[in-house]
């Protein structure tokens, strides 16, 4: 999907005033500060552990196997995870338009998300110096929030939706501003 395909999904009246999507390539975020020495602790232990076993020439096989689950996990939280999430954000494209703001990302886990502007929940917005930064609407969900999994260890896949690492932040925050007032009016 592209900007040129957000167009199929508009309403009657509805035109795009804003678009543009992630930056690409490996992000890292505010939470990697706390997720990273976690997952290297996960990871280093459950790699330590694994090897230990396996250099017992006489551990049974269902021990041997039993670590692996726990070095694979280790692996995405290390390493996976962060190129699960630059692959997810080649496919996702953002709009503010008239009416709504829509968030797609296509592929194997696609997704399209639409909020209306006069029921939008709270938008905050995070940015750098460079004026790179993040739009998110409602509450961010914590890491380690039960039923989320993992999903919000990597930005793409978090739940609260969000315009993530987009250029000229401030910009578009101004322009969502900008809509739902006149939406209001």
């Amino acid at each position: 999907m592209t900007a040129i395909d957000l167009k199929d999904h508009l309403l009657d009246s509805e035109k795009i005033i804003w678009s543009g999507r992630p930056i690409q390539g490996i992000l890292f975020t505010g939470r990697d500060w706390l997720l990273i020495p976690f997952s290297l602790l996960w990871g280093g232990f459950a790699i330590f552990w694994e090897s230990s076993v396996i250099a017992l020439a006489r551990t049974p096989i269902f021990i041997k196997l039993w670590g692996v689950p726990f070095v694979l996990v280790g692996v995405y939280l290390i390493f996976g995870r962060f190129l699960l999430d630059a692959w997810s954000r080649k496919r996702i494209y953002y709009a503010i338009t008239n009416k709504r703001i829509l968030i797609s990302r296509s592929g194997p886990f696609g997704k399209l998300t639409a909020m209306n502007l006069n029921q939008l929940p709270e938008a905050s917005l995070s940015e750098s110096a460079n004026g790179l930064g993040t739009i998110r609407f409602g509450q961010a969900s914590s890491p380690w929030a039960r039923g989320n999994g993992f999903s919000s260890w990597s930005p793409a896949f978090d739940p609260t939706p969000q315009f993530i690492a987009i250029e000229n932040a401030r910009a578009a925050f101004n322009q969502i501003q900008r809509a739902t007032q006149s939406i209001s009016h």
